[in-house]
């Protein structure tokens, strides 16, 4: 099973979390990412975003890989959207466990962090007023 995954359709929680369970973790850390309804001032409608999808999967595992080798974790795993986003719904999800909650945190953060700067997925905001605009990761 891939740690890092593209999905053109909403997913489920819970499986991914459940995935992740282990005898040995004391910790879980995750983070949601969810499209919101406003951006630099400007109502927002939705996203759209789009992904290199062969890049994207590679470059997804390397971070996920690095993470493993970087911090004190058992596993981690990523699913980042592709295609149109309503508002509220989740974009990207990151999932991580450890022995100990300063580990996961940390890795969950790197792997938001890098998946951003790194990872070939592109977001195209729709504004309530009209219009789209693309926007760069942060």
């Amino acid at each position: 099973m891939p740690r890092f995954s593209l999905s053109p359709e909403p997913f489920a929680i819970e499986p991914l979390r459940e995935a992740l369970d282990d005898a040995r973790a004391g910790a879980f850390a995750g983070f949601e990412g969810r499209v919101r309804n406003h951006n630099d001032g400007r109502a927002v409608d939705g996203l759209h975003y789009e992904a290199y999808v062969a890049l994207a999967e590679a470059e997804g595992e390397r971070v996920l890989a690095e993470a493993l080798e970087r911090f004190d974790i058992l596993d981690a795993r990523c699913v980042h959207r592709t295609g149109d986003l309503a508002i509220g719904e989740v974009a990207v999800w990151v999932g991580v466990t450890a022995a100990h909650r300063d580990a996961a945190f940390a890795a969950c953060r790197y792997i938001i962090d890098e998946v951003k700067a790194r990872v070939p997925i592109w977001k195209r905001e729709r504004y309530a007023g009209g219009g789209e605009d693309w926007q760069h990761p942060r």
